[in-house]
């Protein structure tokens, strides 16, 4: 997805928060702040997005949206626990409606057996408590594993939890 598409779709999640009269927050990881970007890429997105969250270390998720250390130390980082406390920390700091967390490994290194490069996990967090995580692999350098999550974070949001 190119940067202009990435903006026609977070105009449309925009769009649809305003319809709803709801908000929406990111804590991100791998993404290093390429969501929260995204999203003020668009003129007025102050109606809908008022604050995300860069948590790229450790220490940073627990202190920033209430990661636990015992998580983080059983499963790491990249894990389902990690970005299901990631989203719903974020979520509850910014007080938004929905909350959209990434933790992955970008590359080139960092990657193993268990968790190879291009692994990217995914935390939704939806009014009324309704928490999603989702598992991707995605392929090619830094740049294309980091857009590629950006997009499919974004696509994700829109289809799956803003579309009526």
């Amino acid at each position: 997805m190119n940067d202009q598409q990435l903006m026609r779709l977070s105009a449309e999640i925009g769009n649809r928060l305003k319809q709803q009269k709801a908000t929406v927050t990111c804590a991100e990881s791998c993404t290093g702040g390429w969501i929260a970007k995204v999203f003020t890429d668009v003129s007025g997105s102050s109606a809908w997005f008022e604050r995300g969250f860069v948590t790229y270390s450790n220490e940073a998720k627990q202190e920033l949206v209430n990661v636990q250390a015992e998580s983080l130390a059983q499963h790491g980082a990249v894990s389902e626990t990690v970005v299901r406390e990631m989203a719903l920390g974020a979520q509850h700091a910014a007080r938004a409606d929905y909350a959209v967390s990434v933790s992955g490994i970008a590359g080139p290194d960092g990657g193993s057996a268990e968790k190879p490069t291009g692994t990217v996990w995914f935390g939704f967090a939806a009014p009324q408590g309704n928490i999603s995580t989702f598992c991707q692999h995605f392929t090619g350098d830094r740049e294309a594993v980091r857009r590629q999550s950006v997009a499919w974070a974004l696509q994700k949001l829109h289809d799956e939890f803003l579309t009526n």
